[in-house]
């Protein structure tokens, strides 16, 4: 027979053995279980992360289409700008070629009740003349000239100002 001591020191390895199997199942069930809440995670903040650059992707595209309309509205309006200042200018070289051969003349009202002026311009007109009415003086050629170069600057300063803003106007709907 076996004896007593040797029958404890048995009972207590095999419990030893069982506490030892008991502690490790229960460590895997808690490693399994961790795992679970982990991959859980992972795949909730993948799905947030999705989410996130999908709304960033969106804005994105947003953006560069309204940026896109904006810079089509600004070039219509740059060639409109551009057609009005090169018509002005072709107006204005035409009334200069008519002054330069003496097609167009410019001439100005006299304001005969003034007696101050010390100027004495008959109110009369020429007999070739088809002006009727008022008195009018005519202006030099190279005065005339200078003249058309002013409207001409102010023509063009105009268009400038109106394309500004036009740009102003684009620009703050665009944002």
């Amino acid at each position: 027979m076996i004896p007593l001591s040797w029958r404890i020191g048995g009972a207590l390895v095999l419990i030893a053995i069982l506490m030892a199997g008991s502690g490790a199942m229960a460590w895997q069930w808690q490693a399994n279980s961790y795992g679970k809440q982990l991959a859980e995670q992972t795949r909730l903040h993948s799905d947030d992360l999705s989410a996130i650059s999908n709304a960033a992707a969106d804005q994105v595209r947003a953006d560069q289409e309204k940026r896109l309309a904006l810079e089509q509205r600004l070039s219509v309006s740059d060639q409109t700008h551009h057609k009005e200042l090169s018509d002005a200018q072709s107006k204005q070289a035409r009334v200069r070629d008519r002054l330069a051969t003496a097609e167009l003349r410019l001439s100005v009202l006299l304001d005969a009740t003034d007696s101050a002026s010390g100027c004495s311009v008959p109110a009369g007109t020429e007999a070739v003349s088809v002006v009727h009415g008022e008195a009018r003086a005519r202006l030099d050629p190279a005065h005339a000239q200078r003249i058309i170069g002013i409207t001409d600057a102010g023509d063009q300063g105009l268009i400038a100002l109106a394309a500004c803003q036009a740009y102003v106007r684009d620009i703050a709907l665009g944002m």
